[in-house]
């Protein structure tokens, strides 16, 4: 059983992918053109915003939009806590610095009412200016936009939605990267909509960010390459990868995202009343990144995993160390005691097989076992 068997997907579109890898080979032009410009075309529509700007990968998608908004020294970007390490990475990398927000027990999102109270914190204090808050759509559930968003024009500050596990989740049919002044996504293997390598995309409806970013990914350029205006970077999604990428788009509106919530009530179904599993408020639709449960503590969950191991089930652990406490950021010196929630789950969650692809006898199987250990 695989994790997240991106080989049963190659199987099944094994003749489209490998067309397209040959119609760029016999191209030659491995580095933009054509297959890059029409899957932007296509991703923009899909999500439904005026601009996408590919780029090398989901980090410095991130990074090329603070860069274009001036995010620097003195700078307050607000994030959350339960989170993969990039999103922190990019803000201290700016010479900005990351405030932790602690998250919703339920959903595990942002919690706006902690990020309210953090900007406020951090007004108080007087050490930092709030510039920027970087929700995350967390294992494919988007953040709680609707509330984020009126905290930020509250408080006059950007919102960059960090989508790189929400792409194709929704509130209320709009989609994951439409939200915020700007938003990024992933295209890493084990995404929702993964490539077979590194590759990324910036989100936006405001042209004048969406030209400045064009310009930045490609070492500042002007009029053209040698042409350099500013100081920019060097982060392009190269033509074999869109190629992959314009026939997955095809399979993950066709039914992928369908089959994968399809195991996710699935699962629900199979585990209630055995474990505490995924919540989707009302409104909500997820791309499930990831299946998380939630075990009693620790010991109990790190058991689990031992055992789940030897019948030969994977799992994996999103995230066992908070943000907070990751090294890179011991010098912030955060006070432990305001991350209640992310400590918890950190020491609370397993994920589990989850892709679209799972067989129903695969979620029995795995149910069943986890009936078994409990």
């Amino acid at each position: 059983m695989q994790f997240r068997d991106l080989q049963a997907q190659y199987k099944r579109y094994q003749k489209e992918i490998d067309a397209a890898l040959q119609r760029v080979l016999a191209s030659s032009r491995f580095i933009g053109g054509k297959e890059v410009a029409q899957l932007e075309a296509e991703l923009a529509a899909y999500v439904g915003v005026e601009h996408c700007i590919s780029c090398a990968n989901g980090t410095e998608a991130m990074t090329l939009v603070l860069m274009a908004w001036g995010i620097g020294s003195g700078d307050a970007v607000f994030l959350p806590d339960f989170t993969f390490f990039s999103t922190g990475e990019v803000v201290a990398f700016r010479g900005a610095t990351p405030v932790f927000v602690d998250v919703d027990p339920v959903t595990f999102n942002l919690d706006p009412s902690e990020l309210e109270r953090a900007i406020l914190k951090t007004i108080h204090e007087g050490h930092l200016t709030p510039r920027v808050v970087i929700p995350v759509d967390l294992f494919g559930l988007p953040a709680n936009y609707p509330r984020i968003m009126a905290i930020a024009e509250k408080y006059d500050l950007l919102v960059l939605a960090d989508a790189a596990q929400g792409m194709g989740g929704h509130i209320d049919g709009r989609r994951a990267g439409s939200f915020g002044h700007a938003a990024t996504t992933s295209f890493f293997p084990a995404k929702p909509l993964g490539c077979y390598g590194d590759g990324g995309a910036i989100f936006t409806g405001d042209d004048g960010l969406a030209e400045l970013l064009k310009s930045l990914k490609v070492h500042g350029k002007g009029e053209n390459k040698y042409d350099n205006i500013r100081i920019g970077v060097n982060s392009r999604l190269d033509a074999l990868q869109a190629a992959i990428l314009r026939v997955k788009l095809k399979a993950f509106i066709a039914h992928e995202l369908e089959d994968v919530n399809r195991v996710y009530r699935l699962y629900n179904e199979k585990l209630a009343g055995v474990v505490e599993t995924p919540v989707i408020p009302a409104g909500y639709y997820s791309s499930f990144a990831q299946y998380t449960i939630k075990l009693k503590d620790r010991a109990e969950r790190d058991r689990l995993q031992a055992e789940l191991k030897e019948k030969g089930i994977p799992s994996a652990i999103y995230y066992i160390k908070p943000m907070h406490r990751q090294g890179a950021f011991a010098h912030l010196d955060y006070n432990d005691q305001d991350f209640k929630v992310t400590n918890e789950l950190c020491d609370r969650v397993l994920s589990l097989p989850m892709h679209p692809y799972l067989r129903e006898e695969d979620v029995e199987r795995v149910a069943g076992a986890l009936r078994t250990l409990i």
